[in-house]
């Protein structure tokens, strides 16, 4: 047998996305030894959300951390638009936010996690360890989980040869994303919830003399959503579920046609060739149970979301959140109950359900007729009217950008010895 490292904290977090890295920060913040795991050796990947809700930038205000936030280079969306054929509709103002930040500011996911290790670093007490693996639990003879089993390598793929890690912990935080080895490992049943649409991802040349909004685009049976990176245009062009080879198989000319029709723009001869165009299965489900003795799942491995209204990254940093603030005591003691760790979702479990409630029933009554139809829908009468009042677009502002119970920062900065 391999010879096996052998490392210990107070908590071990799988999964190095926002949830993760939020919640190990906030953790060593308030005097936590903390591990936190990252598979990959960087945080550059695709399909990591762009959108830092205004709900995200309070918690970051309210740590100190705005200021250093904001010099980050990103773009600042103060409303949401759409286009349904020639027609314009204006679906969301965040301008008047009860919140310090009156946008939803557009930053690629690996910038915005950068910036929170380099934030973490400060403390002694975390620890990334990068190009790691959680792969399976550890637990003790009455089954309480009380570490874990991780792997970093991959001597097939030309790597390092494969390492093996046990992390003994009070604490194991499953964050590992919508395919969680750890969930697995725990046998928790997830239960779907369905989606009838994947993304298509790509980039598209920014022009000038643009306003920054979030822009999507609706004709002939097809959706496009334009997110401004400055220099370019993230895109997602939204199709049937499982339709994405079908796509593909119409040729790089169709499909640069298509795009180009979309964007109300002549062409799109930037998208060099189909490998440039990434597929994103969307999924939404979520686990019944988020916790068992010694471990607790947060973020997509919990609830993984739909991408309308790209809450993702923002339910898990809320998420993040409440375990510091229902935990931090707690794991300063040394000891986590399992009442405890379900205090931790009954109080995420509202906002989860009211948001994938809100996002299937925009999928089934919006989405999947549109896709369903080779023609550009008729804006109704009703939502026609509603988008051009100030109040409704501020409330539909407020739900987007902050979302149902928000989580604010109650731990403070941790002064004692760890």
């Amino acid at each position: 047998m391999a010879d096996v490292e052998r490392l210990s904290c107070t908590c071990v977090i799988a999964g190095g996305g926002p949830a993760g890295v939020m919640a190990g920060y906030l953790l060593a913040r308030s005097g936590i030894d903390v591990i936190v795991l990252e598979q990959h050796s960087d945080f550059f990947r695709d399909f990591r959300g762009d959108t830092i809700h205004a709900s995200t930038t309070e918690v970051v205000a309210e740590l100190g951390l705005l200021d250093a936030f904001l010099e980050v280079p990103h773009q600042e969306a103060r409303y949401a638009e759409g286009m349904v054929g020639d027609e314009h509709i204006r679906l969301a103002d965040f301008t008047h936010l009860p919140t310090r930040c009156k946008f939803v500011a557009l930053m690629p996911q690996w910038d915005f996690l950068n910036f929170l290790v380099s934030q973490a670093r400060r403390y002694p007490s975390f620890r990334l360890i990068m190009s790691t693996e959680a792969v399976d639990l550890i637990k003790s003879e009455s089954g309480t989980v009380v570490g874990v089993k991780a792997q970093s390598g991959s001597p097939a793929a030309g790597e390092s040869p494969l390492r093996h890690v046990e992390i003994d912990a009070r604490l194991v935080i499953g964050a590992d994303g919508r395919h969680s080895r750890l969930r697995q490992a725990a046998g928790l049943a997830v239960h779907d919830l369905g989606a009838p649409m994947d993304v298509l991802w790509f980039k598209l040349a920014a022009g000038d003399n643009r306003e920054h909004v979030i822009l999507g685009r609706i004709a002939d049976g097809q959706a496009l959503i334009m997110i401004d990176r400055g220099t370019y245009f993230q895109c997602a062009l939204v199709i049937k579920k499982g339709s994405a080879e079908a796509v593909k198989r119409q040729g790089l000319v169709a499909f640069r046609a298509r795009v180009a029709r979309l964007a109300g723009r002549g062409r799109a001869d930037e998208i060099a060739s189909l490998d440039d165009v990434k597929v994103l299965t969307v999924v939404v489900d979520r686990i019944e149970a988020w916790c068992r003795p010694g471990l607790l799942f947060i973020g997509d491995a919990a609830h993984a979301m739909s991408p309308i209204g790209g809450v993702g990254i923002n339910l898990a940093i809320q998420d993040a959140v409440a375990v510091a603030n229902l935990l931090a005591a707690d794991l300063r003691r040394g000891e986590v109950s399992l009442a405890a760790l379900k205090a931790v979702q009954r109080r995420r479990w509202f906002p989860t359900w009211a948001t994938q409630r809100m996002q299937r029933v925009i999928q089934n009554n919006g989405v999947d007729p549109i896709l369903k139809s080779a023609k550009t829908p008729r804006v109704p009468s009703a939502l026609r009217y509603l988008a051009r009042q100030a109040w409704f677009q501020r409330l539909a502002g407020r739900v987007v950008a902050i979302g149902f119970r928000p989580e604010h920062v109650h731990t403070a900065e941790w002064r004692g010895t760890t």
